[in-house]
């Protein structure tokens, strides 16, 4: 089995966890890969001006991100490649995972850590194929149903939303604060909300199950990327203190029944 990436170990083949989660993927232990979801920072270059990609995912990792997916759509294969290689080293120096959204050649070829893909009935199962069983495979979900086809087909952890209004959605939300639960208590990989997120809309995922935010705008298009961050972290750890309560209950309950 791997070692975890926090004792700075080298990607190590994992051959006996080929398909299913959870598992170690590469220098990822599940546990890393759960850990990860608590601020998944996704990029959004638009948002920059005259900053640098890298510096601000710099920024971001230094302040509390834990997860980084470059999601560029409207750059190339190898414009993603060559974006990847700019912040690959930062992410590895501060012991954080990088993904690619949905461009599983790039991910391929930029020696990502992973790739995050849509819902269909192909995507999580051919990522596999394509990147190995130490790739880190995410998956979008909207149902409970899409949920645990994607655990079934091997995804490490689900990204659920939209959960509030966008922009360029301002009456849309794809996935309501119960729905999410649900998908939250009917499959066992990780769970990160998306979509709208930011440190005044947070309390949507309060006692939901979630195990974090993802979230580009938020940080991207801070002026201060670093107080940005750090702000977005102690909020979400608010929020999400009453799963922590539950997980500590549970598991002294199951503890006691141990000793029955």
């Amino acid at each position: 089995m791997a070692e975890s990436i926090r004792d700075g170990s080298v990607l190590t083949h994992s051959p006996e966890c080929s398909t299913k989660a959870p598992c170690s993927r590469g220098p990822w232990s599940p546990e890393d890969i759960r850990r990860g979801m608590h601020l998944y920072a996704v990029t959004d270059s638009a948002w920059l001006g005259e900053r640098t990609l890298a510096e601000c995912v710099e920024q971001a990792v230094e302040n509390g991100a834990t997860f980084v997916q470059l999601r560029e759509k409207h750059a190339s294969t190898e414009e993603i490649v060559e974006l990847s290689q700019t912040i690959i080293p930062i992410c590895r120096t501060h012991r954080v995972p990088f993904l690619i959204d949905d461009d599983v050649e790039a991910a391929k070829l930029a020696g990502a850590d992973g790739v995050h893909v849509g819902q269909s009935d192909t995507a999580c199962a051919e990522a596999r194929r394509i990147l190995g069983p130490d790739a880190i495979v995410g998956v979008s979900a909207q149902t409970v149903e899409e949920a645990r086809a994607a655990e079934e087909a091997g995804a490490d952890y689900l990204g659920v939303g939209a959960l509030i209004p966008t922009p360029t959605k301002p009456d849309a939300v794809d996935v309501t604060k119960d729905e999410l639960a649900r998908i939250c208590s009917a499959v066992s990989i990780p769970v990160v909300g998306i979509g709208g997120l930011h440190a005044g809309t947070l309390d949507v995922l309060a006692d939901t199950g979630v195990d974090g935010a993802a979230v580009v705008s938020a940080i991207f298009a801070a002026d201060d990327i670093p107080a940005a961050t750090r702000a977005l972290a102690a909020e979400i750890d608010r929020v999400l203190q009453a799963k922590r309560r539950l997980t500590r209950k549970a598991a002294r309950a199951s503890h006691r029944e141990g000793l029955k």
